[in-house]
């Protein structure tokens, strides 16, 4: 079992950066594929981008590849999304998920652990 916090979240304006850290508790962090998702309200909670175990593969999805970049630290259990060119669409909740013994998830059902979410609000 494993346990998520997420934090940097915040007010940016259009254009600016924020980098979200998700400090995961347990030891075995480093043997989970790890996501990131959103939630805006009225919608449903979206993927962004996924890392394998090592930290070697990651996929993004369309909305955010080449702005967003997930990366991971196994030796402080800490997950980060470092998010560039922000825009006021990107305005949600984002939330780390963790996920075991899944090939490639991609779906918010496929991810076993989720954190408390962190708000980002980007301002035109």
């Amino acid at each position: 079992q494993v346990q998520l916090v997420e934090s940097g979240g915040g007010l940016v304006q259009a254009g600016g950066s924020l980098r979200l850290s998700c400090a995961a508790s347990g030891r075995t962090f480093h043997t989970y594929t790890m996501g990131w998702f959103r939630q805006a309200p009225g919608n449903e909670r979206e993927f962004l981008a996924r890392i394998n175990w090592s930290g070697v593969s990651t996929y993004y999805a369309d909305s955010v590849e080449g702005r967003f970049t997930i990366s991971r630290d196994n030796a402080k259990r800490t997950l980060y999304l470092q998010m560039n060119g922000l825009k006021p669409e990107d305005t949600a909740v984002y939330y780390c998920g963790a996920s075991s013994g899944r090939y490639l998830p991609t779906l918010a059902g496929e991810y076993d652990y989720w954190g408390q979410g962190t708000q980002v609000t980007v301002s035109s």
